[in-house]
């Protein structure tokens, strides 16, 4: 007789599991630990105590506020950049035939492949070429680049997959294109859009390289704590403003990896 249980790993896979889940998370749970320490100027091992008191200080502090505000801002905006254009895009690549469709996929998705240096050199070059002077809007479109890279290729996999039978029945049965868009393509690749607008939201927020040239004066929450480690001030406020962002970006992730597992039946696949 065959057993139905699944054949167990070996100890050794186990461990080399183990200790490479610890090694990348051991150090965020050092994060967590040093922004309750009551030590003000250097990392102790162990702390030499713990307390609630850096939460109110950082509560209180408003260039806190205002690189947070600033953050939260251009990760929106920058989202529905990218949700709008990465949709169109992988549409126009999924649904269409056309001379030069595959060096067109591969420009959307290279932004994402070069090095955020180069991507952050190649703009700041361009906004100085072209004189804007850098602002919100320079971090917003710097973003953007690569936050439509992650909406493109969740909506192109779901476009490929969605059977283009269902949108020749709509249209054969008297719909037109906004109706077929809004009955039939949009309830099958929504989860694909929140999936992928949930990650360029959590790419953009925490995002240091591009942001850095193309900022100027201006500090995202990610480029303030940059600083505040070189010259530092209260060294737990920025263990507390990274508990923070490891929040604001881990759960749009989390939501995401759910949204796509659930997602994965699809109107008309395989008929």
């Amino acid at each position: 007789m065959h057993s139905n249980s699944s054949p167990k790993a070996p100890w050794l896979l186990k461990v080399a599991a183990f200790g490479g889940l610890a090694f990348l998370h051991l150090p965020i749970l050092l994060i967590f630990v040093y922004a309750f320490t009551t030590e003000e100027k250097s990392y102790q091992w162990p702390p030499p105590g713990f307390t609630l008191r850096w939460f109110e200080v950082t509560w209180n502090r408003p260039d806190v506020w205002e690189a947070l505000t600033l953050s939260l801002k251009v990760a929106s905006l920058a989202t529905i950049i990218a949700m709008i254009l990465g949709t169109l895009c992988a549409a126009a690549v999924s649904r269409s035939r056309f001379f030069g469709r595959e060096t067109i996929s591969l420009l959307v998705i290279l932004p994402i492949a070069l090095p955020g240096i180069i991507t952050g050199i190649a703009l700041r070059s361009a906004f100085n070429l072209a004189d804007i002077p850098f602002s919100y809007w320079t971090i917003v479109l710097g973003h953007a680049t690569f936050c439509i890279v992650v909406v493109y290729n969740n909506a192109v996999a779901r476009f490929r997959r969605t059977s283009g039978a269902l949108i020749e029945a709509s249209m054969d049965l008297g719909a037109n294109s906004f109706q077929t868009f809004r009955h039939v393509i949009l309830p099958n690749i929504a989860t694909a859009l929140l999936a992928g607008g949930m990650l360029a939201f959590a790419l953009s927020f925490d995002e240091v390289i591009v942001t850095t040239f193309t900022a100027g004066q201006q500090a995202t929450l990610p480029i303030w704590m940059l600083e505040e480690l070189v010259r530092p001030r209260q060294r737990p406020v920025t263990n507390v403003v990274a508990m923070v962002v490891v929040l604001v970006t881990f759960l749009p992730i989390l939501i995401a990896y759910y949204v796509t597992r659930e997602g994965s039946h699809i109107g008309g696949q395989g008929k």
